[in-house]
């Protein structure tokens, strides 16, 4: 039986993160869901449409992150984020089939995840959901 992967949320890194925010809210009719800054010093705000389950997380990482790299147009996709049952298992799965690991596992504030790269070099996130 094949594992089941259900898409979570959709994380796009942005140059000013207000003028991100007052586009979704005020442009797009979005919420606020969730906001926080990231160990390296990164922010990051997720939105929702009315309506929707799925949300969209805005990244904004400082020059000083390992996250960070020069913005360029087409380089906006941060990552694709799947809520999955059991991240270890999943990821002891996808090394199987040679998938490479972006970066490692991690667990804080009762969220374990872990990122790896699509063939193209697009980061997935995978997390307990």
């Amino acid at each position: 039986m094949p594992r089941r992967y259900r898409l979570v949320y959709t994380g796009i890194r942005v140059r000013d993160l207000k003028t991100s925010i007052n586009f979704y809210r005020k442009i797009m009719g979005m919420r606020v869901t969730r906001r926080g800054t990231m160990p390296h010093g990164g922010k990051y705000v997720a939105l929702r449409s009315p309506g929707s389950s799925q949300e969209l997380e805005l990244n904004w990482y400082p020059r000083r992150s390992k996250f960070y790299s020069k913005y360029w147009r087409g380089d906006e996709l941060d990552h694709l984020a799947f809520g999955v049952g059991n991240v270890e298992a999943a990821l002891a799965k996808l090394i199987s089939k040679r998938v490479e690991v972006a970066v490692s596992l991690s667990r804080a504030k009762g969220v374990t995840e872990v990122y790896v790269k699509d063939p193209d070099g697009i980061w997935l996130e995978l997390l307990s959901w």
